[in-house]
């Protein structure tokens, strides 16, 4: 049984992890690391008033007068990224970081495991992390549940759990796997 813990919007999650009151207004995280400066990621409700990754900050406050801006924090990301890992060694000797944000848990006894994964996602909770957790028989598996998870998903049969999916679903999983 694999389980991958999966923080939404990682990089905004560490950015603005401190002042979690800008979760509910229009905020948007500009990745200052490329040649022209763009919209890495957002809230749901500046992408509510028109904004979207990819526009330059002049671009999304002409959507959005009220936008918070803010840059990338690489150590604000490293310290969640370590929060993650931490928490997730609990669970079982067997963790890889897949990818920012993303980390992936090997179970060798499939007792207690959700209520185990429950207990994780709660913890980082505490810390102002939000977590979405999926746990299914294969790793890739437990990452598509986790990015589908309301905060955690088992999958006990794939085929079920694949069949009703559309394209559109895994095409969004993909642009994740990317950033």
């Amino acid at each position: 049984m694999f389980a991958a813990l999966y923080l939404p919007d990682f990089e905004l999650q560490a950015a603005l992890r401190h002042e979690p009151v800008f979760w509910t207004e229009p905020a948007a995280l500009l990745d200052n690391q490329e040649a022209k400066a763009t919209i890495l990621q957002l809230t749901s409700s500046a992408a509510e008033m028109g904004v979207t990754v990819g526009m330059t900050p002049s671009q999304a406050r002409a959507r959005c007068l009220d936008l918070l801006i803010r840059s990338r924090v690489l150590e604000q990301e490293k310290i969640a990224g370590e929060i993650l890992l931490h928490h997730a060694a609990t669970l079982a000797p067997e963790i890889e970081a897949t990818a920012p944000g993303i980390v992936t848990v090997h179970f060798t006894s499939r007792k207690n495991c959700r209520e185990s994964v429950e207990r994780v996602v709660g913890q980082l909770a505490a810390l102002q992390l939000t977590a979405q957790a999926g746990l299914a028989a294969t790793p890739d598996l437990s990452f598509l549940a986790a990015c589908l998870a309301q905060p955690v998903l088992q999958i006990e049969n794939a085929k079920e759990f694949l069949a009703p999916l559309p394209l559109e679903t895994l095409e969004k999983i993909d642009r994740i796997n990317r950033i």
